[in-house]
């Protein structure tokens, strides 16, 4: 990590790290992951709810997140694709960078601008690219980010990651209500798609990362493998891939059901927009804040392990406060209450997790590793909510279906707990804990640089 000079040098030295240029990137690029998601979430589930439009149908939405879980199968193009004239002005991922930004803006105004009460085909379609082009613009904004940060930056630079992502899903959704109810809807998601724009600054902050590692460039078939085969052979070929490749996938099935469910909740007690507005998203974002700021404190203190165990024991626990809301019914308090202690461990729990992800790629498949994890992440909690959660509610209420979130946490807590009695998870940023033979120490070996 560098020395601190100038202004940076009368800091606090346990805040400094988080003014580097490189984690301040980080949080650029967080703020434009994190919206297009609010937009086709929680926003779309309030808009389509005020539409009169049945809760199976707006649960049934939720299958749009699925593009976000299978972008591993395009990664490989944004990994080695160079966009002609652009890539060689500014850099392969920052041309990137710009290309999906535009598309992700046009897609959300073209959301913005259809009308579910005139027919859901062109909202579904809307949603869609949407959701393609946010989860595009994931890919590049994880590679930019893990290939900006260097070892020693993993753990603040994922914090900040956090904050960006909350803050710009947060904002987007909590902007959006307020101009919703005062201009509508159309205008909403059009001043919203502003949100994609920090990421390109991030771009021209950083600079094109100089971390990054390629393997030889080929053509032909052997292309192919290069790019799609190889990131994936160097992943399952590790000591324990497949357990991990479980653990990722099952420990966020209870949070994901439950998350996906809120604003039908909200909507179902009757709380209002600006209610909503206000505690889901207001008092929502400073308890993320909090929590990521707990999060590193956890993540420093009690090590990459033990953080991970706490993260996923508190997104457990915190599904229980909205089966109490459920009880209580249209009470602000409860509301204060279950949103806060939600947000909060979500914080909590983002620092160390993506912290841990991010430490399992190797920097010639950057992203097409970190596409595969962070899909598989939360791939199982939306095909199930997709599917099943607006049945099910129907059939069970909100409190039973809400401690069935928190028994479904319960898998992934227990395959966690075996993996570190099998020695899997390393404590060592950049290390991956899944043990690569190319090298003694497990790590890829030297690669050519771009």
């Amino acid at each position: 990590m560098t020395s601190a000079t100038g202004w940076r040098a009368t800091i606090p030295a346990g805040i400094r790290p988080y003014t580097e240029r490189a984690p301040v990137g980080a949080l650029l690029l967080g703020i434009s992951s994190g919206f297009p998601f609010a937009m086709i979430a929680a926003t779309l589930t309030t808009r389509l709810a005020e539409a009169g439009i049945d809760k199976k149908a707006v649960t049934a939405f939720t299958l749009a997140f699925l593009l976000y879980n299978i972008k591993f199968l395009w990664a490989p193009l944004i990994d080695r694709f160079r966009i002609p004239g652009l890539a060689r002005a500014i850099g392969q991922r920052r041309a990137w960078l710009v290309v999906i930004g535009i598309g992700v803006m046009a897609s959300v105004c073209w959301l913005g601008l259809a009308d579910p009460a005139a027919g859901l085909a062109p909202v579904v379609a809307a949603t869609l690219t949407v959701a393609f082009f946010g989860a595009s613009y994931d890919i590049v904004i994880d590679a930019f980010r893990i290939e900006t940060l260097t070892p020693e930056q993993l753990g603040v630079g994922s914090g900040m990651s956090q904050y960006g992502w909350q803050l710009g899903a947060k904002a987007a959704g909590g902007f959006a209500l307020v101009i919703a109810a005062r201009q509508g809807w159309s205008t909403a998601y059009v001043a919203m798609s502003l949100f994609a724009l920090p990421a390109i600054a991030a771009g021209w902050l950083l600079g094109e990362p100089v971390q990054r590692r390629v393997a030889d460039t080929a053509r032909g078939a052997s292309a192919v493998i290069d790019a799609v085969i190889a990131p994936l052979a160097d992943f399952f070929k590790r000591d324990g891939a497949l357990l991990v490749l479980l653990f990722v996938l099952v420990h966020k099935l209870g949070d994901t059901l439950a998350n996906l469910s809120f604003r039908l909740l909200f909507h179902d007690l009757g709380f209002t927009k600006d209610e909503v507005a206000f505690y889901d998203v207001g008092l929502g974002l400073v308890a993320t804040l909090v929590g990521i700021f707990v999060g590193g404190i956890v993540y420093t203190q009690l090590g990459l392990r033990r953080a991970v165990l706490v993260s996923l024991i508190l997104m457990m626990v915190s599904n229980l406060s909205f089966a109490a809301l459920a009880v209580a019914g249209h009470t602000n308090i409860g509301m204060a209450a279950s949103i806060g202690f939600e947000n909060f461990s979500s914080g909590v729990g983002g620092v160390a997790v993506v912290a841990y992800l991010s430490a399992l790629c190797d920097l010639r498949f950057t992203a097409t590793q970190f596409a595969l994890l962070s899909a598989a992440a939360s791939v199982l909690g939306r095909l199930v909510a997709g599917l099943s959660t607006g049945a099910l509610i129907t059939a069970i209420g909100y409190p039973s279906f809400y401690l069935l979130t928190t028994v479904a946490a319960l898998p992934g807590i227990l395959i966690y707990l075996y993996m570190l009695r099998r020695g899997l998870i390393d404590e060592a940023p950049r290390v991956s804990p899944l043990r690569d033979a190319t090298t003694p120490n497990g790590t890829a070996g030297p690669t050519p640089p771009v």
